[in-house]
């Protein structure tokens, strides 16, 4: 596998031109598969910024590829989102084994929320008892889907939408999984998927479920994912916050509330002479609702040492109490049946973890808070720090190479924030700009005159520096914001300016729908928060105008965001300049990126915030975003747009 031999098939004359129509060499391209193939031959970890179009999937892909056919490495890659792994699995991969002609087994894996679970499924349909009508015909279509499925991947089931509150009746979990005492367990699709990956030389997985393995590899409690030579983390600027849920405790009113589904059910149909049981299940769901009232409003983060003394104290209480007459009846009745045996067990660990959170004792290095939803809630233990825990865990995993890569790395053209998350101080660092000839094809506009992002004014004003440019812009345009006060806002105040049809807003229909729509209609305005800042790929006319109201700093009262300040200011740091600027930094990056997708492209990027200029900090965002043009003067931008061609 060498230099050569990876420039030659990324050249304008190799295989992967005769291959796909339109490749185009890239120098930033053949850099990154040569970095990652070094880093392959002598087993250590690079961290890879790419830009947007250095074509970083093929980068990764082709080295990895020739890793397992030359060297019978075993890789795994790891994605952000299950669209990702979609593409990669679906798509990318098996057009590059052939344009390669390499064909080395493959597997997509997924959490097992992801797949159907046939006991659960039957148990289910046989009970018929469900929150509507609607909830009982959609089972009866993914029971009639079931008998067509291969691989039993949910997310394939075109009557099964994303917030359908049926996937927990037809999916297993951790906690009610029966694992080889399953009567289903032949036929068990995510066996059955897990099976394939051991036996597979590449596997495509998402960032949960890698750290999910690592974490239970280092347990010693078995593992997810088979051994592997090298793992890839596409999207890698994700990892972090993601391993804060892994490397902590988390106990869900839903764990609570399916417990409760699942035991009465058994109730009905193996311990119906035990009217007890169902008496303790409601008991339990009553102790449930009593905390969702005492916690009021939905979409709340409340930090654990903020709540009223004597409730906090007295929170878990009535359902700790509840719960330890479920699991006696329960343990009663555990000979009965393999799911009430399984009831049982999952009982004896939400009692675990109420009496871990019932602890008055708070580590100093880790925070603590609940989390309301409209019917349930959640209560989360994380340490502040995860960098020790992540880098002991690689370590552990026995993988020689770890490669991470994504559009936002750096903060400023520096790696150390993304490396000092996750432990990752002997990394190797390579840095490729995007191909784009940005000074031709873009241009940023900071507006004049907006006051402080602070005042009761600003988003009045922010609106009307914004409405001449959307007039102006034949194509489409993305509103996005910090918050969702802010999207109602201007939602109020340009309603009646745009056609109905014209305007789009998150939260109206599912993502993948409104992104769809958006496309189609070639100049429609979105109005989106944070879920639309990455992982959205629209090319040409149909966006050509990205607004972005302020910076995005994270909100100064999220529980994990003020903890982890209060941490650092005790150790004489300061959080401002290494925590919260480095993240904006981020998260800025995604946003921006969403304009300039291809090398015919045209558009303009608005950054809406008197900061960036006013504050000396202002330059370490500007200097982390690609080299645009940059103007001040409306009248500029407005020229710009009417000259874009639709």
């Amino acid at each position: 596998m060498s230099d050569y031999s990876i420039a030659n098939l990324f050249s304008s004359e190799g295989l992967l031109a005769q291959a796909f129509e339109g490749f185009i060499e890239r120098q930033a391209q053949v850099d990154m598969a040569q970095a990652i193939a070094e880093a392959i031959e002598s087993e250590t970890s690079i961290c890879i910024e790419a830009g947007t179009g250095t074509g970083k999937t093929f980068a990764y892909l082709v080295p990895a590829l020739l890793a397992a056919n030359d060297h019978d490495k075993k890789v795994i890659i790891s994605t952000g989102t299950k669209n990702l792994q979609d593409q990669l699995y679906f798509r990318d991969l098996p057009s590059i084994c052939d344009a390669l002609s390499l064909h080395k087994e493959r597997a997509l894996l997924k959490g097992r929320n992801n797949y159907l679970c046939i006991y659960r499924l039957n148990q289910n349909l046989d009970s018929g008892r469900f929150q509507s009508r609607s909830m009982a015909d959609t089972l009866v279509k993914v029971n009639q889907w079931s008998n067509k499925t291969v691989s039993g991947d949910l997310t394939q089931c075109p009557d099964l939408k994303d917030n359908d509150p049926l996937w927990g009746y037809v999916t297993s979990s951790n906690e009610n999984c029966l694992g080889a005492d399953c009567p289903d367990y032949a036929d068990c699709y995510l066996v059955k998927a897990r099976q394939k990956a051991i036996e597979a030389d590449l596997v495509v997985v998402n960032h949960h479920l890698l750290l999910a393995d690592m974490v239970l590899k280092e347990d010693g409690f078995g593992e997810l994912l088979p051994e592997a030579d090298m793992v890839i983390a596409d999207e890698a600027h994700q990892v972090a916050a993601i391993a804060h849920g892994f490397y902590g405790h988390r106990l869900t009113s839903r764990q609570v509330s399916e417990l409760c589904r699942d035991s009465e059910i058994e109730a009905m149909t193996t311990a119906k002479d035990d009217r007890q049981l169902s008496v303790a299940v409601r008991r339990v769901e009553g102790a449930l609702n009593e905390i969702r009232l005492k916690l009021g409003d939905s979409g709340k983060k409340i930090n654990w040492l903020q709540l009223n003394v004597k409730v906090r104290d007295s929170l878990f209480s009535e359902l700790l109490r509840e719960m330890k007459t479920l699991s006696k009846r329960l343990d009663l009745n555990a000979t009965r049946s393999k799911g009430l045996d399984s009831c049982h067990r999952r009982s004896v660990e939400i009692l675990q973890s109420l009496v871990l959170f019932e602890d008055k004792e708070l580590n100093t290095e880790s925070v603590r808070w609940l989390e309301t939803y409209r019917t349930g809630f959640a209560v989360v233990e994380t340490p502040l720090d995860v960098s020790q825990a992540f880098e002991q865990s690689r370590l552990e995993h026995g993988a020689q190479t770890w490669v991470f890569t994504s559009a936002t790395l750096s903060q400023a053209r520096k790696f150390d924030h993304f490396k000092s998350q996750l432990g990752l101080h002997q990394a190797q660092e390579l840095m490729l700009d995007s191909p784009f000839d940005y000074q031709q094809q873009s241009l940023l506009y900071v507006p004049r005159g907006l006051p402080d992002p602070r005042n009761p004014k600003y988003i009045e004003s922010w609106f009307e520096a914004v409405w001449p440019l959307i007039e102006a812009n034949a194509g489409g345009t993305f509103l996005l914001f910090t918050s969702y006060y802010a999207l109602n806002k201007v939602r109020d105040l340009i309603e009646d300016k745009i056609e109905k049809s014209q305007l789009l807003v998150q939260g109206e229909r599912p993502k993948n729908e409104l992104i769809e729509a958006f496309r189609e209609q070639g100049n429609a305005v979105l109005l989106a928060t944070s879920s639309f800042w990455e992982g959205v790929d629209v090319k040409g006319m149909a966006l050509s105008l990205v607004v972005i109201d302020k910076l995005p700093f994270a909100a100064p009262d999220e529980p994990l965001i003020e903890a982890k300040v209060q941490s650092m200011r005790k150790k004489g740091k300061n959080p401002f300049y290494d925590l919260q600027i480095p993240e904006a930094i981020t998260a800025l990056k995604q946003g921006a990126g969403r304009l300039i997708r291809d090398q015919e492209d045209r558009g303009v990027l608005v950054l809406c915030d008197p900061r960036l200029v006013a504050n000396h900090y202002g330059k370490a965002f500007l200097t982390s975003l690609p080299d645009l043009p940059r103007t001040r003067d409306q009248k500029t931008v407005v020229k710009f747009l009417q000259n874009l061609e639709p």
